[in-house]
């Protein structure tokens, strides 16, 4: 059963589009178990406690220096920001050895996503993956999940000089695809995503069922919200 919500008068019609820029995280593919596993032998290495699921769920979205330090300020309560930022090298280090061991084996590729990608591609369009994880981490997690071949263009959080929500990131991605920002429909999950695409120019759907910073997604201001990728064309059909 298709769940989708425009709008009213703000979503493009279908023909005035001619691509889409996808997030990942949270919006493709379930990676909350990575993030926790991935931190949890970080922590453990530093000497940490570990974080819970619940705790990163909020966390999750701004890139993998705002996870650490987030995740850091968590378990250690009485740290100083000065703290922090000296654990964080270290940290960072073991985070980054820790999440490429473990990269893909802990998510999973959400309902009517594949669907999603393929009924976009049946309309000639141009699809770009955005996110704000590192690169290094997002390669590998699409091919491990049968993603990589639906996307043109895949660039990460180190890509550009700034990350969602800055615009920059969607504006340099609308220039690799060859569209305006007014023709490239950004799919996210969260305010990063809503927030850059506003500020690019660019028309916005949010699915419902990612992590939206802890936050209800539909107070985001958006052009359209799914509960599901495979939704997305019934949407710009309505």
């Amino acid at each position: 059963m298709m769940n989708f919500q425009a709008t009213s008068g703000r979503l493009p019609a279908s023909q005035a589009l001619r691509a889409a820029i996808i997030d990942l995280d949270g919006t493709m593919v379930d990676t909350l178990g990575d993030f926790v596993v991935a931190l949890n032998l970080m922590l453990a290495e530093l000497g940490c406690p570990p974080v819970q699921a619940a705790d990163v769920e909020c966390m999750v979205g701004k890139g993998s220096e705002h996870l650490i330090k987030s995740a850091l300020a968590h378990v250690r309560k009485g740290w100083s920001a000065a703290e922090i930022d000296a654990t964080f090298p270290a940290a960072w280090s073991a985070y980054q050895r820790h999440y490429l061991a473990i990269n893909g084996r802990h998510s999973a590729v959400y309902a009517g996503v594949v669907e999603g990608l393929r009924s976009l591609q049946a309309r000639g369009w141009a699809l770009a993956c955005l996110t704000n994880k590192p690169t290094a981490f997002a390669l590998p997690l699409l091919a491990d999940k049968g993603l990589s071949g639906f996307f043109s263009q895949v660039y990460g959080g180190d890509a550009f000089e700034r990350k969602k929500p800055d615009p920059l990131p969607l504006l340099k991605t609308c220039e690799a695809l060859g569209t305006l920002p007014a023709q490239t429909l950004m799919v996210g999950d969260s305010s990063n995503d809503a927030q850059a695409a506003r500020a690019a120019g660019c028309p916005v759907v949010l699915v419902t069922y990612g992590y939206n910073h802890g936050l209800p997604v539909r107070s985001v201001d958006a052009d359209g919200w799914v509960d599901s990728l495979a939704d997305v064309s019934a949407l710009l059909a309505q």
